[in-house]
């Protein structure tokens, strides 16, 4: 019982950064260039660091929650 206690917390941080991973390399194909003004290279990487930090945990939390859900509905039958 312990040990399924101590992996769920684990699995969380581990999705989310796997999730928020993801979503930098996602956002690395748009073109700042062409939405942010110029000599703001500094803004431009925190707004590309905390949009993917948002996305990726909106996500991870997605999963983790179909994931949950799925568990509680095979408990039911």
């Amino acid at each position: 019982m312990d040990s399924m206690l101590g992996s769920n917390p684990l699995l969380a941080i581990i999705s989310h950064i796997f999730f928020i991973g993801i979503s930098f390399i996602a956002l690395q194909a748009i073109l700042p260039e062409n939405i942010i003004r110029k000599n703001r290279v500094f803004q431009t990487q925190l707004l590309f660091i905390l949009l993917s930090i948002a996305i990726g945990s909106t996500v991870s939390k997605f999963f983790l929650d179909i994931s949950y859900w799925s568990g509680r509905w095979a408990t039911w039958f």
